[in-house]
């Protein structure tokens, strides 16, 4: 099964292409949220470089969210106008659960946090066994101060990865390993092979572009401040 997978959820657009779990073309860049100029050419140089088309890919799989809510409906968006009318699965995953995937090799608790501003970050907790990655939250908006108190019940190494990594090391007084600089940031392979155990542990799921949608944890900022507006009118 061929698989192309996009991440633009945060400030790394990531394209890769992956024949189940073999890379076959794997493009990132990290220069700031323009991914709606950068995230097409990405994938149509992933296609020319593996010397396929669009019709090849069997497998369409995304990181639907949380993250920047520019960045995740731009990268929804294009996947749902590449996969329209081919009826190929259209696979969506957690973007921190593939970010989890990163540090797959790992043992201990895996901590990815996206930057949501206010204090707060997008989190969910993991831990591995160096093969095996089990949850142990949901995805959820969480106070930097709370996820600290999480952290210090853990008798395990602590990895922290996404975006909000350096803020997370600067912040959260717990006692952290070192996470590799290639293992921090999106990384398309991961989506690829999140949506590929996702497909495979439920194959009887609707996997289609129509019911692909974005995954917020919050309202967008626009309309937190038109909420607060309105209240302080009344």
């Amino acid at each position: 099964m061929k698989i192309l997978a996009l991440d633009s959820t945060a400030k790394t657009a990531s394209v890769c292409i992956s024949e189940e779990e073999r890379l076959i073309s794997i493009y990132s860049v990290t220069a700031g949220l323009n991914h709606s100029e950068t995230l097409l050419p990405m994938v149509e140089n992933a296609l020319k470089t593996a010397q396929m088309n669009i019709d090849d890919i069997d497998m369409f799989a995304i990181s639907d969210g949380p993250g920047s809510f520019t960045g995740v409906r731009i990268g929804v968006s294009l996947l749902k106008g590449l996969a329209f009318g081919k009826d190929k699965l259209c696979v969506g995953v957690s973007t921190l659960e593939a970010l989890a995937y990163n540090l797959k090799g790992f043992k201990g608790v895996i901590c990815p946090v996206m930057d949501a501003r206010r204090e707060q970050v997008y989190n969910a907790l993991f831990m591995s066994d160096g093969k095996n990655i089990t949850r142990l939250t949901e995805d959820r908006a969480i106070p930097l101060n709370e996820l600290q108190n999480e952290l210090a019940e853990f008798k395990e190494d602590i990895y922290f990865c996404g975006d909000g990594y350096d803020l997370a090391v600067r912040t959260v007084d717990v006692k952290t390993m070192e996470t590799p600089i290639l293992l921090r940031e999106q990384n398309a392979y991961s989506v690829a092979q999140t949506a590929l155990k996702k497909y495979n542990e439920n194959k009887d799921g609707e996997y289609t572009d129509r019911v692909l949608k974005p995954t917020y944890l919050r309202v967008p900022q626009a309309e937190r401040e038109r909420l607060e507006r309105l209240n302080k009118e009344q």
